[in-house]
Parts: structure tokens; C-alpha cells; sequence
């Protein structure tokens, strides 16, 4: 491996990093005060105890894309599953979030979520497109 793509892969692992880092910290308050999370983010009380186990539980599926990333951020070209399936939840879940928001059903709060996962998102395109120039296996 030329020392540019080395260069280039070490960037991808403090990437990985970062995008790690960024789920641990969007999943700790879900998962430890569901309920206040969910006020902040959707301007309403969350009150049901099923409904908080179910929104808790969401937010512990975005603990295990803070999981996911730090296997890729081992080793991103081994790990490019994961990236994919991650951008398309990330991807879907911006979506979802920015329709609630332009139906009124969210803070402004939320969009500093969608916007981060939006960016994450972009930034694993780039990846897989710069994973396939290199002629790496993607999957």
C-alpha cells in the first residue's frame, strides 16, 4: 500500500472515530433519561412506560452504531458492511426526523441531529466511492 493510501486509510480510521463518538454521545441521554430526551427533542412529554421502553430501545440501537463504527475504525476496509448498513439507517432516520420537523411534530433542537447524521451519512458515500477508485472490496 502506497504511503498516500496509508495516509488516506489512518484519516478514514479517525474518522470512524469521530462518527463513533457522535453515537455514544446521541445514545447515552436516550438510554439513561429516556423521557427528558425525548422532551428536548420532540417538545412533549413522554409519559407511557411502553413508549419509553420502545424510544429507550431505540436509542440503544444507536449505541450499537457507536460499536459498529469502532470496528470499522480497526479496520474500514474490512469492515465496509458495516458503513453501508449504518448510512442507510442514518440516512433513513435524517429523513424521518427532518419529515417530522417540517410537520411540526419536533424542536428546532432536532436538527442539529439531522444535519450531523446527513453529514455522516455524505461522508460514508465518499468512503465507499473512494473504497471502490481503490479497487478495495465493498462487502
Amino acid at each position: 500500500m502506497s504511503n498516500n493510501l496509508n495516509h488516506n486509510l489512518k484519516n478514514w480510521q479517525i474518522f470512524f472515530i469521530i462518527a463513533s463518538i457522535w453515537n455514544l454521545f446521541g445514545s447515552l441521554p436516550g438510554m439513561i433519561d429516556a423521557p427528558r430526551t425525548f422532551q428536548i427533542l420532540f417538545d412533549r412529554e413522554l409519559t407511557d412506560p411502553l413508549l419509553i421502553s420502545i424510544y429507550r430501545g431505540a436509542w440503544g440501537s444507536t449505541f450499537l452504531y457507536f460499536i459498529g463504527y469502532l470496528f470499522v475504525a480497526k479496520n474500514p476496509t474490512k469492515h465496509t458492511g458495516i458503513v453501508i448498513i449504518g448510512g442507510i439507517g442514518k440516512f433513513y432516520y435524517a429523513i424521518n426526523l427532518l419529515n417530522l420537523y417540517i410537520d411540526g411534530l419536533t424542536s428546532s433542537k432536532v436538527l442539529v441531529v439531522i444535519v450531523g447524521d446527513l453529514i455522516f451519512t455524505s461522508l460514508f458515500v465518499v468512503f465507499l466511492c473512494n473504497q471502490i477508485k481503490n479497487k478495495e472490496q465493498v462487502i
